[in-house]
């Protein structure tokens, strides 16, 4: 007979296993649709009232302070494997501020369209300016769900949750991160060469 212990052990290790998977399938189901969003893109560009322009200056300071974040969440991850909790939390609570200043540069960037005259809907608005307005959008959203992951990183972080041999929680959130991280990186330079 299995005991009531064993079976919630049981249900740890399965839980445990299908993780990573479930992720992983929630990941390629992402890159598929904005996979059909940048598809659309180009299929677009050859209406007649296509509008090229150069993207905000301040994507470019969003694209430096993801990759910084992805950098800090690495380290992060290899100072908790490592016993040194102190900056391993650090790290992570400073990747979390820079995914703050990515969504605010993102702001700043829609703003620096809109002072230009490319506006997402309206009139004014152009087909290339509500793509790249929209696409952008929803990838901050993802991020925004980032954000949201590592709050509870960080929150698991302060209630011990995490040690050196058991980071599957610490381990999702960074995956989740260095997703949308290679994910806004490949729209940047999409946007940045296919105008």
């Amino acid at each position: 007979m299995i005991t009531e212990e064993k079976l919630q052990e049981e249900l740890q290790v399965a839980r445990r296993k299908a993780a990573k998977p479930m992720l992983w399938v929630s990941m390629i189901s992402m890159v598929m649709f904005f996979a059909g969003l940048t598809s659309a893109y180009v299929i677009s560009m050859r209406r007649d009232d296509w509008v090229s322009f150069e993207l905000p200056q301040a994507f470019y300071v969003s694209t430096f302070l993801i990759v910084l974040s992805s950098l800090t969440l690495q380290l992060s991850q290899y100072f908790i494997k490592t016993n040194k909790r102190q900056l391993s939390l650090v790290l992570v609570a400073l990747t979390f501020l820079l995914g703050v200043g990515f969504i605010w540069q993102q702001y700043v960037g829609f703003n620096q369209l809109k002072s230009i005259g490319l506006f997402f809907t309206g009139p004014e608005s152009t087909v290339s300016t509500s793509f790249i307005i929209g696409i952008t959008f929803l990838h901050v959203l993802h991020l925004l769900a980032g954000v949201i992951v590592l709050l509870v990183v960080i929150y698991n972080h302060f209630k011990y949750k995490y040690k050196s041999n058991d980071l599957l929680g610490f381990e999702l959130g960074a995956i989740f991160w260095h997703f949308v991280d290679i994910l806004w990186i490949y729209l940047f330079f999409f946007f940045s060469f296919i105008k």
